[in-house]
């Protein structure tokens, strides 16, 4: 991939360009907050990643989204899903052509 790609790339994302950025250019900083599996998960349910991480942004989980932000709501959601492993369960897809889908683990 060419330094042309990635440029584009990530100015479709608002990716500010001149990285990094000062702080005092900002008029407010938020805490990094992570939520926790049982706060986002019905324990009754499974979820497909996309589903997971349309939760993790407070979106429904059948929220529509376009494709750019979907992608990168997922790339934020699998390191997530890996720091909470403990908390969570998969369920072994029935078919090769269905994905797995993820739970809380019981308590």
């Amino acid at each position: 991939m060419g330094s042309g790609q990635f440029e584009g790339f990530t100015h479709s994302l608002g990716i500010p360009t001149g990285m990094p950025v000062d702080k005092q250019e900002f008029d407010e900083i938020l805490s990094f907050e992570l939520h926790e599996p049982a706060d986002i998960l019905d324990a009754d349910k499974l979820y497909t990643i996309p589903e997971i991480a349309r939760l993790l942004q407070g979106l429904p989980a059948d929220a529509e989204l376009n494709e750019a932000n979907e992608s990168v709501f997922i790339d934020w959601a699998i390191p997530w899903m890996i720091f909470n492993q403990d908390d969570l369960v998969i369920a072994d897809p029935q078919d090769d052509d269905v994905v797995g889908l993820y739970g809380l683990a019981e308590s």
